[in-house]
């Protein structure tokens, strides 16, 4: 999947997500999406190829690394915390879809409960998750 497919596939994703909005807060290049003001994506270009940025578990974030040679650590971003996603053959739409979940759970499970969009668990539970 080539970057501009990859980030397409992330951002309409995260534009499904309740509560979930995007705006430029750092400039035109970049793409953030937040939920309740915390941030899970990044849409930006590294050498000018568009990548996706996305929050992880420091032990998933250590796995997925590993296990797929697409996924990098966070580009300008805790290295534990994010990791990159990009393009290339490793990723299919699907698991790009769920990653970018995981990330938005992630933040959401973070966020005081009055504040929480969505419950983590309910969410997933309920078949709104990744698909």
């Amino acid at each position: 999947m080539d970057g501009i497919a990859l980030q397409d596939i992330a951002r309409t994703r995260a534009e499904e997500l309740p509560a979930a909005e995007i705006s430029q807060p750092f400039g035109p290049e970049y793409d953030v999406a937040k939920v309740v003001g915390r941030m899970f994506l990044l849409l930006t270009e590294v050498r000018g190829v568009p990548v996706v940025v996305l929050k992880a578990e420091p032990r998933d974030s250590e796995a997925l690394r590993q296990n797929h040679p697409d996924i990098t650590p966070g580009y300008h971003m805790n290295k534990r915390h994010w990791i990159t996603l990009e393009p290339g053959g490793g990723l299919d739409a699907e698991f790009v879809r769920e990653l970018v979940t995981d990330s938005y759970l992630l933040v959401v499970d973070g966020l005081p409960r009055a504040k929480r969009p969505v419950d983590p668990d309910a969410f997933l539970a309920s078949g709104s998750g990744p698909g």
